[in-house]
């Protein structure tokens, strides 16, 4: 299956805990005033690429401790990251752990889930999520992992299973 995407980044310190494979989906519908990435914006840039090479790229470093789906929007590409999500928890090589960005909420993403958008397949893949959209007039360089302070580092496999966002520190 392919993906639109901007681009990736081998080893990212800063897209989450640890050393991370950070994948730039490409398209978003928020365009959020003072957004780190404009480029990933547009749904017709970037470029096609098959799941199974970025699956190859990830697998080649172990030194790796996750990865991150960043964007643009990746819940605008649910399925392709649904599959490649299924890859890497799959590979028996080294345990991987998944964190999504979104600048939607959760509870946003979980009262809209069908199955023709994929939100609660990939969401159930995800280990972490940061939601909601990035607010110029919030920003903080003091937070981790996340641009501006309403927006939330979320336990995603607590939460589905409390059945509402549980809320947690990055580490």
């Amino acid at each position: 299956m392919k993906i639109r995407i901007a681009g990736t980044v081998g080893e990212s310190i800063v897209d989450g805990p640890g050393f991370r494979y950070t994948i730039f989906t490409q398209g978003c519908p928020h365009n959020c005033e003072g957004c780190h990435n404009p480029q990933t914006h547009d749904f017709n840039g970037g470029h096609l690429v098959e799941t199974d090479l970025i699956l190859r790229e990830i697998i080649k470093d172990p030194l790796l401790d996750g990865v991150t789906y960043s964007g643009g929007e990746p819940f605008c590409q649910c399925k392709p990251l649904t599959e490649l999500a299924d890859k890497i928890k799959g590979f028996g090589g080294f345990p991987l752990n998944i964190i999504s960005y979104t600048g939607y909420t959760y509870e946003y993403l979980v009262s809209n889930a069908d199955a023709d958008n994929g939100y609660m397949e990939l969401l159930k893949r995800l280990d972490y999520l940061v939601d909601g959209p990035f607010v110029l007039s919030k920003r903080s360089l003091e937070l981790k992992f996340m641009g501006s302070s309403n927006q939330r580092f979320i336990d995603v496999q607590k939460s589905l299973k409390e059945g509402r966002a549980v809320v947690i520190s990055p580490f």
